[in-house]
């Protein structure tokens, strides 16, 4: 069976970024501390550190509109997981101008949250990730401020997530499978994989 595969963007990456519940989840598994390199560890650096509001950029009425309607499907898919309107607003408008800022396709980043936390903002698994994307405290010492109660910003959460998600999809070549399970610490075993990528198509949209 042939694996997904993205294209690589990691040229787009170094460039865009100026560089060469507290539970146990089911799914949240230990992502493990590679060695980086300088100039990998500079670009990912700069990557989360970049301060940007989280506002859409939409140049276009297509655009516009596009963004409005994946706005309101994704709220309404949300709504088990987020009864405030507003919460769910930002959440969302916060992970668009995330995965867009990384060059990931929205649907899978909902997907990797929906089943590392089930979008719960202060989960923490058993071996120490934080937040919606489960971050591993030893990025914010490897790429961050060293801060790691930070990860259970909002916006910092996702924005980490995002980064480290993009970096180790670009280390696998774009293949989903390989590069999913990387982030999950559980590289070349199927569960985590199938498990995100099922639940990525409950959250595909047009807007996607």
């Amino acid at each position: 069976m042939t694996r997904p595969v993205m294209p690589s963007r990691r040229a787009c990456l170094l460039s865009l970024f100026g560089a060469c519940w507290p539970v146990t989840w089911v799914h949240a598994g230990r992502q493990i501390e590679e060695p980086l390199s300088h100039a990998v560890r500079s670009a990912l650096s700069a990557a989360v550190a970049a301060a940007a509001p989280p506002e859409p950029l939409l140049p276009t009425v297509e655009d516009q509109q596009g963004y409005a309607q994946w706005q309101a499907a994704s709220s309404q898919r949300l709504a088990r997981y987020k009864k405030h309107p507003t919460e769910r607003q930002e959440f969302l408008q916060t992970l668009w101008y995330e995965a867009r800022r990384a060059g990931l396709p929205l649907s899978l980043v909902l997907g990797v949250v929906q089943v590392e936390s089930a979008f719960r903002k202060y989960a923490i698994s058993s071996a120490g990730a934080r937040g919606y994307m489960q971050v591993m405290p030893f990025w914010a010492r490897l790429i961050g401020d060293g801060d790691d109660s930070r990860l259970f910003h909002m916006q910092t959460n996702l924005r980490f997530g995002c980064v480290i998600l993009r970096y180790l999809l670009d280390r696998e070549k774009g293949d989903l499978f390989m590069g999913l399970g990387r982030y999950n610490g559980s590289r070349g075993q199927a569960a985590y994989p199938q498990a995100v990528l099922a639940a990525q198509q409950q959250w595909v949209h047009a807007a996607d």
